[in-house]
């Protein structure tokens, strides 16, 4: 072309936003309805599983080629189109810039897909089948916070409040195998205030309030006073919020307090308590209700700080071997 010669260009076009039909099974082995031939490249996952190095981590070695094809064949049958891809990207975006030190989105993300109960479950079977389960075990949830302030044996971790249902919560840790008490085990314990949120989610709350780290004595009893729990709904304001109402689901979480176990020689114990008074109860947005962690709070007689009495025993697991960490 000489440089007298006018270049005529075509001009840039942009396709309307597509969604995929998922109509079709268009897994790795489909073909084309018209030609029989591969309906997407057969080779393309394997391809991304041999890219995996011979130094590559262990753990991560054995279970991405398991991840790489289910996430694939996803992408395949339900034809998963750019705009719908970036969509996705956008909201995995979202949620990490929605986390701080005082929320944590991604593991809320996790919690509402129902994977992080699912994880439990599963790690709970293991244990029973290794003859190992102690107290059933509930999900960590993304409130949890580290360094709760120690407390003494009978005190409050309720500050501030004075439209709650004060509760006196006692019991004992016990060693699952042997049913004896077990001395200087900690309980780390969390819940939420009657406005239904906890106290990094509430500027007008005490930092650390409605927290606390107990230690129990020889007979592993433990006694504090904390609230009767109200249900509350998780952060509707967030990329998990938004998915939640994409997909019509409500985002209510049924009353509970949350506890970690621990103590020298024994594995943690997460779990939840939940009150089986709660509408809530056989509809929990996260999933993470187990019929024996429903407890009744009791009407307390004759102590001026309760109006409620709970009794909770737990079992604790003896630290068998070393955890495995492969990551």
């Amino acid at each position: 072309m000489s440089h007298n010669e006018s270049a005529v260009q075509e001009p840039l076009t942009l396709a309307p936003v597509t969604l995929g039909t998922g109509e079709q099974s268009n897994g790795s082995n489909a073909s084309d309805i018209k030609t029989g031939a591969a309906r997407f490249d057969p080779n393309f996952t394997d391809n991304v599983i041999k890219a995996t190095g011979p130094k590559a981590n262990k753990r991560l070695a054995q279970i991405m080629p398991s991840l790489l094809r289910h996430l694939h064949d996803f992408c395949r049958e339900n034809e998963i189109t750019v705009d719908e891809w970036m969509a996705a990207v956008q909201m995995l975006n979202e949620t990490g810039q929605t986390s701080d030190e005082k929320r944590n989105e991604g593991q809320l993300f996790w919690d509402i897909l129902g994977v992080e109960s699912l994880v439990d479950e599963i790690t709970y079977k293991l244990a029973s089948e290794a003859q190992d389960a102690p107290t059933a075990t509930a999900i960590l949830g993304p409130f949890w916070r580290a360094d709760a302030p120690r407390r003494k044996m009978g005190d409050t971790i309720v500050s501030g409040i004075d439209d709650g249902d004060n509760t006196l919560m006692h019991g004992r840790v016990l060693d699952f195998a042997t049913g004896e008490p077990i001395e200087g085990a900690e309980i780390d314990i969390w819940h939420t205030a009657p406005n239904g949120l906890y106290e990094q989610q509430d500027p007008n709350q005490p930092d650390m309030n409605l927290r606390g780290l107990f230690t129990t004595g020889k007979d592993g009893k433990y006694h504090f006073y904390c609230l009767r729990p109200t249900s509350y709904p998780i952060p509707y304001d967030g990329p998990a919020g938004k998915l939640l109402q994409l997909l019509d689901r409500h985002p209510m979480r049924p009353a509970h307090i949350h506890f970690i176990l621990s103590a020298p020689g024994y594995k943690p114990l997460v779990t939840q308590i939940f009150d089986r008074r709660d509408k809530h109860i056989d509809n929990d947005t996260v999933f993470a209700v187990k019929d024996s962690l429903v407890v009744d709070f009791m009407p307390k007689e004759g102590d001026p700080k309760a109006h409620f009495d709970l009794q909770a025993t737990r079992m604790v697991p003896r630290q068998r071997l070393p955890p495995k960490v492969w990551l």
